[in-house]
């Protein structure tokens, strides 16, 4: 998981040209463009893969005589059986065949696509942690896409005529991988009383993070105590659950339940944090729910995507409760990885409370798969 990385806590200044510069490449990935991923021993031309088209595909055919690659990230290229089960992190460069269509490559990318047998024209290279291929997919990831594009490396005399056209994104890979380890800067732009179903003496606070990224909420129920150790539940948003009240998960019921455990305990916080499916954005986790309907369970459903089971950064969360005055917290859940992250930050978890809920007639497996393969404690 990424929250592994050792990060600075010192917010990021938000206005930074780096910053602009690099939700510009990932607006311009979401629209199919080719972004030049430029770093100090070479340059990259990157599409989505999912996203690729016979002209986009011509492009980079047109721009090199050098072959093209599409990048997955192990846990895909293992999946696909184009990879030994050795170790799932870092990005694997798969060759393309001059002939290969745009339609394969967008299938290599999406397992929703169903290939069945090996794709023709692919020859796995050896897995390779370059900053270029990991730059690629990082930024796939941030874009909210399936995690594998179609790369063209590029030599240097091609790489300066790249930087010089004005329809192409350029940004420095450094910038992609730090933006995907650091997302802390947050800064408390806005507060507004709310009261809640339940909670009546509630507020809402918003954080905005330095790099641009969506808001963190945070609910403040009643007047909890700095001083002491406030109850505390971290909650990623969940819009089937939360908002449709999907019965293909518990999160709905989790939050309700969460937000009457804190009111009847005398007070609390709920940190509502932007990071929807685990961490892989709401698309990404319709196609998982395809490919639960397909067999798969929920952790190897992420996996088939290309994505890490869990996705998820608590960094924002610790940033958080820091900004908030609470330095030690009983946190509500059955998650040990949520009580280890913040213990990781800086934050004194001194009690684990329980939050388990009754399955339904639809997440009985979901349920199991957290309890027996994330260890859960439900």
């Amino acid at each position: 998981m990424v929250e592994e990385s050792n990060v600075s806590l010192e917010p990021k200044s938000p206005g930074s040209a780096g910053g602009r510069v690099l939700d510009e490449a990932i607006v311009a990935l979401r629209r199919g463009d080719p972004v030049l991923l430029d770093g100090e021993n070479g340059a990259v031309l990157a599409i989505a893969a999912e996203l690729v088209t016979d002209a986009s595909l011509a492009l980079l055919r047109n721009m090199s005589s050098r072959r093209l690659s599409v990048v997955v990230t192990r846990r895909r290229a293992v999946a696909l059986g184009l990879a030994p089960r050795d170790a799932l992190s870092g990005a694997v460069r798969i060759t393309v065949a001059p002939h290969l269509s745009a339609a394969v490559i967008r299938n290599l990318a999406n397992p929703a696509a169903s290939l069945g047998a090996e794709p023709p024209g692919l020859g796995p290279q050896p897995a390779s942690a370059e900053p270029g291929a990991l730059a690629a997919v990082t930024l796939a990831k941030l874009a909210d896409l399936l995690p594998a594009a179609l790369v063209l490396w590029l030599v240097p005399a091609e790489a300066a005529l790249a930087r010089r056209r004005a329809d192409f994104a350029v940004v420095d890979m450094t910038a992609v991988l730090d933006r995907r380890a650091a997302t802390a800067g947050l800064e408390r732009v806005a507060e507004a009383r709310v009261p809640l179903a339940g909670a009546e003496d509630a507020r809402l606070v918003a954080f905005r993070p330095g790099d641009g990224g969506t808001e963190h909420l945070a609910i403040l129920i009643g007047a909890p105590d700095p001083k002491g150790a406030v109850l505390v539940r971290l909650h990623s948003e969940c819009f089937t659950g939360d908002v449709l009240a999907s019965l293909r998960c518990d999160c709905g019921e989790q939050l309700q339940g969460a937000i009457a455990t804190i009111a009847a305990s005398g007070g609390g916080v709920l940190l509502y944090l932007a990071q929807e499916g685990r961490g892989i954005g709401l698309v990404n986790k319709l196609r998982a729910y395809q490919l639960q309907d397909a067999g798969f369970d929920t952790i190897d459903a992420n996996e088939q995507l290309g994505f890490d089971a869990d996705e998820r950064v608590y960094l924002p969360a610790a940033e958080m409760l820091r900004q908030l005055g609470f330095g030690a917290v009983r946190l509500l859940t059955n998650n040990p990885d949520k009580v280890a992250a913040l213990q990781r930050y800086g934050i004194n978890v001194v009690e684990r409370v329980p939050h388990v809920f009754p399955a339904n007639g639809h997440n009985e497996r979901y349920l199991h798969t957290k309890a027996t393969r994330s260890g859960h404690f439900l």
